[in-house]
C-alpha cells in the first residue's frame, strides 16, 4: 500500500508562504508544526514498512495527526 503524504504544504499549497512565515515567527505554531511533522513521518513509516502495530494505536496516531492539522489550520486562517 502506497503511503499518502499529509505534510502541511501538500495539504494546503495555497498557504505555503504563510506556513513558512509562521514557522519562523510563531513559537506555538512552530512547536505544533514539528509535532505534526514527526507524527506524520511515523505514520507514513508504519504504513510504508508494514510494521505491525495495534489498530487502536495506529488510529490514535492518525487522530492526533488530524487534531494537530486542524489546530495548525486554525492558526493559519486566523
Amino acid at each position: 500500500m502506497a503511503a499518502v503524504h499529509h505534510d502541511l504544504v501538500t495539504e494546503f499549497p495555497e498557504l505555503r508562504e504563510k506556513i513558512h512565515s509562521f514557522k519562523l515567527s510563531n513559537a506555538h505554531f512552530a512547536k505544533l508544526f514539528d509535532e505534526y511533522h514527526l507524527l506524520n513521518r511515523e505514520v507514513i513509516r508504519l504504513e510504508a514498512e508494514d510494521i505491525p502495530v495495534a489498530d487502536e494505536t495506529f488510529e490514535d496516531f492518525k487522530k492526533k495527526r488530524l487534531k494537530l492539522k486542524d489546530e495548525l489550520y486554525a492558526i493559519l486562517i486566523s
